[in-house]
């Protein structure tokens, strides 16, 4: 599904070269959840962004069914992005003058798929979540794990094959954190897609079939559940 080779990323500030990434291996599978875990700054949020093609590595490869990102054009790695990997964010970038179904219908609409057949789309995702019952909702009236369940829903709506999220619990109290983290580990049975998260939840990270921490900027420890 997703594979890095030797992947490296590094940044330039005030005339210093600041290594991020110092090689990193990875294979995932369908199916597989892998958490990703490490202190703040350690570039977490760096190598998901890179494994879902919006930042290029400095140096590596990153394959991603069986093709390698940084050989695609734009216009190809647009249509993965909005076709193959949803995104989940700590901040969910829901439209505020939006409803829930306005807002987890975008990626549809962007993949000109004919209005009614992309709503009820994003209706079937929506209840998936558990909000059937907020279709209409505009995004200040939802809760905050109720709109992190939006970005989730925005996220499948087209059925992607990787999702990734970055620190989806941060922003929320303990027990809709833990609520929100189990529904994404049920879709992730139910539609057998891969899934990374980036997470300071320990609990989240326990219940995922693997995990590995990142320290000095490369993998120093990998456990399997």
């Amino acid at each position: 599904m997703l594979v890095l080779e030797s992947v490296r990323k590094s940044f330039r500030h005030n005339g210093n070269l600041i290594e991020v990434l110092k090689g990193i291996d990875l294979v995932v599978r369908q199916g597989e959840s892998v958490a990703v875990i490490g202190a703040s700054g350690v570039g977490k949020s760096t190598l998901l962004n890179i494994m879902g093609s919006l930042e290029p590595p400095t140096a590596g490869v990153v394959r991603f069914q069986d093709r390698v990102l940084s050989e695609l054009d734009e216009s190809e790695l647009c249509r993965v992005r909005n076709r193959e990997i949803g995104f989940v964010f700590q901040f969910h970038h829901l439209l505020p003058e939006f409803t829930a179904v306005e807002n987890t219908i975008m990626p549809a609409l962007i993949a000109r798929l004919g209005r009614r057949s992309a709503h009820e789309m994003a209706v079937t995702i929506l209840g998936k979540v558990g909000l059937e019952r907020r279709l209409n909702h505009r995004t200040g009236e939802l809760s905050g794990g109720e709109q992190q369940r939006v970005a989730i829903a925005r996220a499948l709506i087209m059925r992607p094959k990787l999702l990734l999220a970055d620190e989806p619990t941060g922003n929320l109290d303990s027990a809709t954190g833990e609520g929100v983290g189990d529904l994404l580990l049920q879709l992730n049975a139910e539609q057998g897609l891969a899934m990374i998260v980036a997470t300071h939840n320990q609990r989240l990270a326990e219940k995922m079939s693997r995990r590995m921490e990142i320290l000095d900027g490369q993998i120093q420890e990998e456990t399997s559940r």
